[in-house]
């Protein structure tokens, strides 16, 4: 009687599981198809690559394009760097003791606070205390700052996957410390960083509420000339054509084909971060 309880046990909860997954894959399948179904008539060489005109409701999206690569890209500049450099300090340097487990408590508090919340600090901080303004430079130190915690618990886990005796041989040949991390650690440990460095940006790439309050425009027709400029960036450009255009039965078509361009972006950058780390992975094995 017990191993038949047992069994079924076994079996609801495998059943349950299977029927988790499945509901995942489907409802994505399900909001895929209804965006690319949509928005995949909207698609051409004038909407990729020229500016909007006529209220956004024709033209392309090319200033929003362009805007979003280059706030993205200023906020891996400030992220990447100080997010590996603290995942190394907290994994390799640090000692195990009150203070860092308050620092990566701290850390991992940070990975959920809601990004409106990075976005008002941002506005204080850059756009007010340091007098940016709104623009680039304020929208993508503040998407740079609510990267990081990401990075930083992603590229730690990363390190702390690399064997003990990686270090030890190391040391065996005379190398520094430093010199261990760098020849030795980082190497094994790359794939990991490298995926989480690519999630961290593709997340940044996709979110509203911070370059809301710091530097996204609602309509600007032409390219940024500075980082001290506001910018037009896709998420924002999606949510204005979806739910603040004046006409929004003519602004639909235009929304469905922004999101579909906004999804293939994000899926593009998470396809190179799978790819990047099986090949990382396969030399390493080789």
């Amino acid at each position: 009687m017990k191993l038949k309880f047992k069994k079924f046990i076994e079996l609801f909860w495998w059943l349950f599981l299977f029927a988790s997954v499945n509901v995942t894959i489907l409802s994505l399948f399900v909001i895929l198809y209804f965006i690319i179904k949509n928005g995949i008539n909207k698609i051409s060489f004038e909407f990729l690559f020229s500016a909007p005109k006529k209220g956004m409701l024709e033209g392309g999206i090319f200033p929003q394009l362009f805007g979003t690569f280059l706030v993205t890209l200023i906020s891996g500049l400030v992220s990447v760097p100080l997010g590996i450099g603290c995942a190394i300090y907290l994994n390799e340097y640090s000692k195990e003791n009150i203070l860092t487990r308050i620092i990566r408590i701290a850390i991992r508090n940070l990975s959920g606070v809601p990004s409106i919340v990075f976005g008002l600090f941002g506005f204080l901080l850059f756009v007010q205390i340091f007098n940016f303004g709104m623009s680039l430079i304020s929208a993508g130190l503040t998407l740079g700052i609510m990267t990081l915690p990401i990075i930083i618990s992603v590229s730690e886990e990363a390190l702390k996957g690399v064997p003990i005796y990686y270090r030890e041989i190391a040391y065996s040949f005379g190398a520094t410390k430093w010199q261990a991390i760098k020849t030795a650690v980082l190497p094994y440990a790359l794939p990991g960083i490298l995926t989480g460095i690519i999630i961290g940006l593709s997340r940044a790439a996709g979110e509203t509420a911070p370059i809301l309050f710091t530097g996204v425009a609602f309509y600007l027709p032409y390219l940024p000339k500075s980082i001290f400029s506001q910018f037009m960036a896709l998420p924002y450009h999606l949510y204005i054509m979806s739910t603040q255009h004046h006409s929004l039965s003519k602004a639909r078509p235009v929304a469905y084909g922004t999101a579909l361009v906004l999804i293939i972006l994000v899926l593009m950058l998470n396809l190179y971060a799978i790819i990047l780390r099986y090949k990382k992975r396969k030399i390493k094995l080789e």
